[in-house]
């Protein structure tokens, strides 16, 4: 079992298999919640859905970032 400490700390490459591991989780349960609250009307979540994009993508900037500083050789 992972201590507090490890607990809190992010692993520099989340599994991308995950969701969950991603930074962006708070605001896709948000989505499927306002989903499930409207009965799947998916109009009245539009700005779940927006924000969630955007969190992504920010996400997605900051991996691509982290990745042009690395090599395949070293």
């Amino acid at each position: 079992m992972a201590s507090p400490k490890e607990k809190d700390q992010l692993p520099p490459y989340p599994n991308v298999a995950r969701i969950s591991d991603s930074q962006c989780y708070p605001q896709y349960t948000a989505s499927l919640k306002c989903l499930e609250e409207f009965n799947s009307e998916k109009s009245k979540c539009q700005e779940h859905f927006d924000v969630y994009k955007e969190c992504k993508k920010k996400e997605r900037e900051a991996r691509l970032e982290r990745n042009k500083s690395r090599s395949l050789f070293s």
